[in-house]
């Protein structure tokens, strides 16, 4: 059996829900049905605060950083 993660516009939601669990051979996970994606206000926040915070001197280049990760993980 194989698992699928659609994204649907919300008005569709129901009749397409509906329609699923008519069918016998598909099983709809209920516990994972819907999760909201939204990132909480405070990790929002936190995250603004350490960019406002930041010096260039924190930066790496992104092929410093790919180097140090090729050497971690293809070894």
């Amino acid at each position: 059996m194989r698992q699928l993660t659609i994204t649907i516009p919300d008005d569709f939601y129901p009749t397409f829900m509906e329609y699923l669990k008519d069918k016998p051979e598909v099983s709809v996970d209920e516990e994972f049905e819907y999760f909201d994606k939204t990132v909480p206000q405070w990790q929002q926040d936190l995250v603004l605060d350490r960019i406002k915070n930041s010096k260039p001197e924190d930066y790496r280049s992104w092929e410093d950083v790919k180097k140090d990760l090729d050497k971690k993980w293809l070894k």
